[in-house]
């Protein structure tokens, strides 16, 4: 398992308009292409350097392709990256304000302190 790579996958899908649609809308696609194409480069590298080793566990890709946020917390994934990332996704769907949050926080609220390890 790797916090690291399930949080790299959250920030860096976060940051492109049209990479979050796709994760909406065709995730095990988009988990996939990213796992194959972006998860072995280095973040914040321009330099073509790239790791061979980083794979997401069948476990991770599940709840990746899910779109199963309080599994992907209990894996260690930092809560603010999956927040924002779905915010992003599922916002939309909620008419009363702060709608997504609210499902979010409900979602998780049966994870007592201390909270999963999201140290990378």
């Amino acid at each position: 398992m790797s916090k690291y790579l399930l949080n790299k996958f959250l920030f860096t899908v976060d940051r492109d308009p049209a990479l979050v649609e796709r994760y909406r809308t065709e995730p095990a696609e988009t988990v996939a292409w990213w796992e194959a194409n972006v998860a072995n480069s280095l973040l914040n590298c321009h330099s073509g350097e790239a790791s061979t080793w980083l794979a997401f566990t069948a476990e991770e890709r599940s709840a990746l392709v899910d779109h199963d946020y309080p599994a992907l917390f209990s894996l260690g994934a930092h809560p603010f990256l999956t927040l924002t990332l779905f915010i992003a996704m599922f916002e939309r769907d909620h008419e009363e304000p702060l709608g997504f949050q609210k499902q979010y926080a409900l979602r998780l609220a049966h994870f007592d302190m201390p909270y999963p390890d999201i140290a990378t």
